[in-house]
């Protein structure tokens, strides 16, 4: 079993940024690559970015590419989403997950098995 629990989220105006993390417990999360996504209200929740076990490759959504860095720490046990230049159509809440070492469809929600509870960030125009 592996716990998630998301930080960092909250209010922020457009252009302005926030950093999450995602901190596991449980097992270690070297044996786990990570995604994070978000669900707006009424939307479906979408895959924004994704990080392979060890970090070096990452995948990113269209709408946040170029805006957001994910990347992670091991040693920690920790996943980070950096945003920047945020825009009001970020506004969701923010989930992580991890998904099996070995499982490359990143941008797939099944392929997850373990979820944090989410943390809202909303950007004001």
């Amino acid at each position: 079993q592996v716990q998630l629990v998301e930080s960092g989220g909250g209010l922020v105006q457009a252009g302005g940024s926030l950093s999450l993390s995602c901190a596991a417990s449980g097992r270690t999360l070297s044996r786990y690559a990570m995604g994070w996504f978000r669900q707006a209200p009424g939307k479906e929740r979408e895959f924004v970015a994704a990080a392979s076990w060890s970090g070096a490759n990452t995948y990113y959504a269209d709408s946040v590419k170029g805006r957001f860095t994910v990347s992670r720490d091991n040693a920690k046990n920790t996943v980070y989403l950096q945003m920047n230049s945020l825009k009001p159509e970020d506004t969701a809440v923010y989930y992580c997950a991890a998904r099996p070492y070995g499982s490359t469809r990143y941008w797939i929600i099944a392929e997850y098995d373990y979820w944090g509870q989410g943390t809202q960030v909303t950007v004001s125009s």
